[in-house]
């Protein structure tokens, strides 16, 4: 799960989710994450199955939705703390299926291990606009601690740019999300291309 970690937000992106995720998977990207908190269950699902098509190399994960996962036979789901409980979510998925989950604490972190999650988004990591209820920065501080802690992957996600990503990098992270500073630039590719350079740096 080494490298940069794409998350949509129809929200920002100036070519829209399908044109995002396309240059993502051409990248080399190795996980996107469909996620869409305003958007009504078909119109979830209708994108879904388009997104499952164009990513053949990268993990295909949606957020909290597991019925939506299920149906559009995503590679797994992305689960915050409020939502549905990890036991729940892996009978429903089955043995196979990729569950990462959110944390914002070391006791969160342990916990989500202990009960067999396959990676952890830290989060948010610095100031972040593009989730509303994303809470107060983490910093850098927690990523290093958790990482002292826990065997399974580190996601940094929140608040995340070119400019505080190699702090990001060096404090344990194994991968990162950037989303405003990748689908709201011009050129996602070029972008995307920059933050993955960082984790042939270290």
């Amino acid at each position: 799960m080494k490298g940069y970690y794409f998350i949509t937000d129809s929200g920002l992106s100036r070519a829209g989710n399908l044109s995002d995720v396309a240059q993502a998977e051409a990248c080399g990207v190795k996980i996107v994450q469909y996620r869409d908190k305003t958007a009504d269950t078909l119109t979830m699902y209708e994108e879904a199955v388009r997104l499952r098509q164009i990513c053949r190399k990268a993990l295909f994960l949606i957020n909290d939705r597991i019925d939506i996962a299920l149906t559009a036979d995503a590679d797994g789901v992305h689960l915050g703390q409020a939502d549905m409980p990890y036991q729940a979510a892996r009978r429903l998925l089955g043995p196979e299926k990729v569950i990462g989950i959110t944390v914002h604490n070391l006791a969160e972190a342990l916990q989500a291990e202990r009960a067999g999650a396959d990676y952890l988004g830290v989060s948010p990591i610095y100031q972040t606009a593009t989730k509303a209820d994303a809470g107060k920065p983490v910093g850098i501080a927690r990523i290093e601690e958790i990482r002292g802690r826990v065997e399974i992957p580190l996601i940094a996600i929140g608040g995340i740019n070119l400019a505080n990503a190699p702090q990001v990098v060096d404090a344990g992270a194994d991968g990162l999300c950037a989303i405003s500073a990748v689908v709201a630039r011009e050129d996602v590719s070029a972008e995307i291309r920059k933050f993955q350079g960082l984790f042939r740096q270290f």
